[in-house]
């Protein structure tokens, strides 16, 4: 995959669907994903829920979150939920930017693409983030994980048809750019071309059924910049 590749698909994209933790921000650079996870697992056990042993010492809470779909207890996925949500509010107040995010965002409007976020955190998290930082405008629409249905988060490709549904775009105008494998599974599910973010040592080998893979979001910064001369 070389720099060619990358201009390729980005001279193709229409829309740019942007993961939010890591290619836009760190949510839980101040506030420990560790902790949350914790707080979750304290929610289940007041709930007389078993933990596998796998979940006591799961350090992402998503993974926690989407353990509560194999409980088949509607109201204890909507209570982990709903404290996930203003967990991640709470860490979206302290969120580390992504060096070159921003920049993506603007710059993809600047040369007339829309831009939206697809994400397994919640909306309301992403919203607070994107209102601090002044980007709100540059950005829609801000498709979260579906409200109780952790089953629906990526990979499952509900969130990335449901952003190409709302901005009434066809798969192959888009592109998605996550630091994850499930994100790469989300997009090729849905018909959409997806960029690894490597953002660390060893992501870039996982992601080799992606279209293309950048180290730095200022890759696509570049790639937006060829693409308009």
């Amino acid at each position: 995959m070389t720099a060619a590749d990358l201009a390729a698909i980005v001279d193709r994209a229409r829309v740019i669907l942007l993961d939010f933790d890591g290619p836009v921000c760190s949510i839980f650079a101040q506030h420990p994903a560790s902790a949350v996870a914790h707080q979750l697992r304290k929610l289940l056990v007041d709930q007389a829920v078993t933990l596998p042993t796998e979940i006591l010492n799961e350090p992402d809470p998503l993974a926690v979150l989407r353990f509560t779909a194999t409980l088949g207890r509607p109201a204890a996925v909507r209570l982990v939920d709903e404290a996930m949500t203003r967990e991640e509010v709470t860490a979206a107040r302290t969120a580390e930017p992504t060096p070159y995010g921003r920049e993506v965002i603007v710059a993809a409007q600047q040369t007339g693409r829309r831009v939206a976020v697809v994400s397994n955190n919640s909306a309301e998290s992403v919203h607070a983030y994107l209102n601090a930082r002044r980007l709100t405008a540059y950005v829609h629409p801000v498709i979260g994980r579906p409200g109780a249905a952790p089953e629906r988060m990526k990979p499952d490709p509900f969130p990335v048809l449901a952003a190409i549904s709302e901005l009434g775009a066809e798969p192959k105008e888009c592109v998605l750019v996550g630091d994850s494998v499930s994100d790469i599974e989300a997009a090729h599910a849905a018909g959409v071309a997806a960029i690894g973010y490597a953002n660390k040592p060893g992501k870039r080998e996982r992601f080799a059924a992606a279209d293309a893979v950048i180290d730095s979001m200022a890759d696509l910064v570049t790639a937006f910049s060829v693409n308009e001369l």
